[in-house]
C-alpha cells in the first residue's frame, strides 16, 4: 500500500516536470519575438523578429522623415533636406526595448499569453534629433526671398505731369508659425513636407486713397511752356498761359504751397531796386496797381495774379509772379483752396 501512494507521488511529480520542461521550452521558442500589440512610433511591430521590426521601422518612420521638407509661396519655394538638417532616429534603441517586453512576467504568463492570443499594449517612442541651427537658417533664406516692407503712397512730378505712385501692402515672414510646421514635418512621419510660407500683411501708413485725398486740387506751373495746369484728384482739368518772371526775376522753381488768398488785393511793394520809389508802400486796388482782380500767394512775394498786360502772357515779363488774363485768374481763384500744392518747373 505505501510502495503504491510513493509511486502515483512520483507518477505526479514526473508529469508536472515534463509540464515545466514544455513551458520553458514553448517559452524558449516564443522568446525571439516581438509580442502582439507593441509598437513602435506608431507602426506595429508585434509578431516581428528584431531584424523584420527595424526595416519596417526604417520604411514607415526613418525614410519618411529623410524626405525633403519643402516652403512654399506662390512660385516661390526653398528645400530643407534631411542630410542638412542633421535629422537622426534612434532605431536601436527602441528596438531593443521592445525586444525586452518579450521578457516581462514568467514562462507560464508569457506561454500562456501566446496561446490565447494575449496582447502586451505598449507604445513605445522613438527618439529623434535634428538641428535647429538649419531650421532657422532656413527661415534666414524664406524670410530674405519673400519679405518686403511698405511701400508709401507718393505723387511725383514727372516729364511735367503729377504722376501717383500707389502704396503697396509689405509682407513679413511669420516665423513662429513657419517654423513649428517644419519642425513637426523634422520630426513626426506622418506630417507633410509641404510647408506654407504663412506671412502677415504690414500696411503702408499712406495708402494711395490718402494721397489722392491730400492732392485732391494741386497745381503745375511750367515755365518754359508759360502753362499753368489746374489738377482736380490728380487728373488735369484745365490749362492756363501764363507770364513768368522776366531775366534777372526768375519765377523760383520747387515745390510749395498756395498761402494765402484775396480778391482785388492791395500791393504791397517789395523792397526792391526795381519798384523804385513805390519800394516798400502799399498800393490800394486801382488803375496803378499791376495786381489784377485776384492773389494767390505761393512764396517771399511771389504770387498768381491777373494783369492788364495780356500781351505779355505767354513770355517772361513778371518781376516773379505768375501773371494771368483776369478772367482765368477769376475763374480759378475758386477752385483753388488755401494750402493747395503747387510745383514750378
Amino acid at each position: 500500500m505505501r510502495q503504491r501512494t510513493v509511486i502515483a507521488l512520483a507518477s505526479v511529480l514526473l508529469v508536472l516536470l515534463l509540464a515545466c520542461g514544455g513551458v520553458l521550452v514553448a517559452d524558449a521558442a516564443t522568446g525571439k519575438k516581438i509580442p502582439a500589440g507593441v509598437k513602435i512610433g506608431g507602426v506595429d511591430v508585434g509578431g516581428l523578429s528584431a531584424g523584420d521590426a527595424r526595416a519596417k521601422v526604417q520604411a514607415e518612420i526613418v525614410d519618411k522623415l529623410r524626405q525633403p521638407i519643402r516652403v512654399v509661396h506662390s512660385d516661390k519655394e526653398w528645400t530643407l533636406t534631411a542630410k542638412t538638417a542633421k535629422v537622426r532616429v534612434d532605431i536601436d534603441g527602441a528596438i531593443r526595448e521592445a525586444m525586452r517586453t518579450a521578457d516581462e512576467g514568467n514562462a507560464f504568463s508569457r506561454v500562456y499569453r501566446r496561446i490565447t492570443g494575449g496582447t502586451v499594449d505598449r507604445e513605445i517612442e522613438t527618439t529623434s534629433s535634428y538641428s535647429r541651427a538649419s531650421i532657422s537658417r532656413l527661415m534666414d533664406r524664406v524670410a530674405r526671398g519673400l519679405e518686403r516692407d511698405p511701400q508709401e503712397a507718393s505723387v511725383t512730378l514727372d516729364a511735367g505731369k503729377l504722376d501717383v505712385h500707389p502704396g503697396r501692402v509689405g509682407l513679413r515672414l511669420d516665423r513662429s508659425r513657419v517654423s513649428s510646421l517644419v519642425r513637426k514635418a523634422v520630426l513626426d512621419p506622418s506630417a507633410p513636407h509641404q510647408v506654407s510660407a504663412y506671412t502677415r500683411k504690414r500696411q503702408p501708413k499712406t495708402t494711395t486713397a490718402d494721397v489722392r485725398k491730400k492732392y485732391s486740387t494741386a497745381l503745375v506751373a511750367n515755365r518754359s511752356t508759360f502753362k499753368l495746369t489746374l489738377y482736380k484728384n490728380l487728373r488735369p482739368v484745365t490749362t492756363y498761359g501764363i507770364s513768368v518772371g522776366s531775366v534777372g526775376h526768375d519765377t523760383p522753381a520747387g515745390q510749395y504751397t498756395i498761402g494765402n488768398k484775396a480778391e482785388n488785393p492791395a500791393w504791397h511793394v517789395p523792397n526792391s531796386a526795381w519798384a523804385g520809389k513805390l519800394a516798400g508802400t502799399v498800393v490800394p486796388p486801382g488803375p496803378s496797381n499791376p495786381i489784377k482782380a485776384r492773389w494767390l500767394g505761393i512764396y517771399d512775394g511771389v504770387g498768381i495774379h491777373g494783369t492788364s498786360d495780356d500781351a505779355s502772357i505767354g513770355t517772361n515779363a513778371s518781376h516773379g509772379c505768375l501773371r494771368m488774363h483776369v478772367p482765368d485768374v477769376i475763374a480759378l481763384y475758386p477752385r483753388v483752396p488755401v494750402g493747395t500744392p503747387i510745383w514750378i518747373i
